[in-house]
């Protein structure tokens, strides 16, 4: 039933070839001159990649470990992968854009910032953790597109660690993708800088940004600043990106209901059309003292959402269990337009002029030309090629 292909183990490893050999020694030189940062006196180079916009002396680094100074040129990530793969675009989770299809999505090294929950904290921490890093592998962007034609996405996403730190190469896959048709999306943590939102902007549709908590102070444990996540929420609403917000929802951390409804209001007051997804935590990396999010919360944390006025909000990573928040349906008359399971489209009903076909309601988002286009699985297919220890 799943249509994810992994492609890490088709492609040449440069896992480094003796014990001794350190990531950075790997890394390094898999890079090109940056465009995001401005020279200052003395070498010294300030990055606007992020919200910390880092200030690096010469033979320094970033935050992020992966950005780097030397003779006052900025050094960025190019030319290489950590992590690629083709899966649902509803994994992403993008519930508003080309539902049911694919899209190729990869990863590089390094990360603006530390949580302790963080499910690819393998690729995110490294040059940071000693025991995080996967071996890259070498890969150009004209082979990254053809990857994805050959399996049939639709859209190229740059996800797994923080996309705002590798932004250059980003775009230079992007830009090609866009000659073929294919869409750019990002899946970000949202420490955004007005000048990295424009310079993605021309190449990237869809911009998913997490917002992790509605404390300044953990957001500060995390490694980024609250005020600017909500900055960045709104900027890239109204600078034409699509725009889904995820929160993760950790009991203990931002289970409250008085948090939960700051921050649907907060999302409510930029825009009550940008998608909420609520998702599952579960104990990873460094955090396992929390329980993990069950069904029953995941309700409540939509409900909330529905409260405060958001039209599309969903609860993920508890298929079958969080009853309607897993459908999308008309703001208006409520008919079922996506009715889903997990990453399954089981049925679709949008128009091909993106309306409801009761009431004829515009639902927002990026939706595909044509109904012929969604790939729909039949529930009694769908029920016969279900695990029986998942009924």
């Amino acid at each position: 039933m799943s249509r994810e292909k992994d492609f890490m183990d088709k492609l040449p490893s440069l896992r480094p070839p003796k014990a001794d050999v350190k990531l950075h020694e790997v890394l390094d030189p898999m890079v090109r001159p940056g465009d995001l940062y401005t020279k200052l006196d003395n070498n010294w180079v300030q990055c606007y990649a992020c919200g910390h916009r880092c200030k690096i002396r010469p033979g320094a680094r970033g935050i992020c470990q992966v950005r780097y100074n030397i003779d006052g040129v900025l050094y960025v990530p190019w030319g290489y992968v950590a992590a690629l793969q083709s899966d649902p675009i509803e994994k992403k989770p993008y519930y508003h854009v080309l539902p049911g299809s694919d899209a190729l999505t990869f990863g590089m090294l390094g990360c603006d910032f530390h949580c302790p929950y963080c499910q690819n904290w393998d690729i995110s921490q490294a040059l940071r953790d000693a025991n995080a890093g996967r071996p890259p592998v070498k890969i150009t962007p004209e082979q990254m597109v053809e990857l994805a034609l050959k399996h049939g996405a639709k859209s190229v996403v740059s996800s797994y660690n923080e996309p705002l730190i590798t932004s250059e190469w980003a775009m230079d896959i992007f830009k090609l993708a866009h000659q073929h048709g294919l869409l750019g999306l990002y899946v970000s943590n949202g420490n955004a800088t007005r000048e990295v939102l424009e310079y993605i902007r021309p190449y990237t549709e869809g911009y998913k940004i997490d917002l992790k908590t509605m404390q300044d102070k953990n957001y500060r444990w995390l490694g980024g600043k609250l005020q600017t996540v909500l900055d960045a929420i709104k900027m890239a609403h109204d600078m034409g990106f699509w725009v889904e917000v995820v929160t993760l929802v950790v009991p203990g951390f931002n289970d409250s209901e008085e948090e939960l409804r700051e921050a649907a209001r907060y999302i409510a007051s930029v825009s009550t059309d940008i998608p909420w997804h609520v998702t599952a935590f579960h104990k990873d990396y460094k955090m396992t003292d929390p329980d993990n999010t069950t069904a029953t919360q995941l309700i409540r944390a939509a409900e909330i959402g529905k409260e405060e006025g958001l039209k599309f909000v969903y609860a993920g990573n508890a298929p079958g269990q969080v009853g309607p928040y897993e459908n999308t349906y008309c703001p208006e008359c409520n008919t079922l337009l996506i009715k889903r399971f997990g990453y399954v489209i089981l049925d679709y009903q949008i128009t091909d002029d993106g309306k409801c076909p009761a009431c004829h309601t515009s639902i927002p988002g990026i939706w595909p030309k044509s109904r012929e286009e969604v790939t729909i699985m039949s529930e009694d297919e769908f029920f016969l090629r279900r695990p029986r220890s998942a009924w």
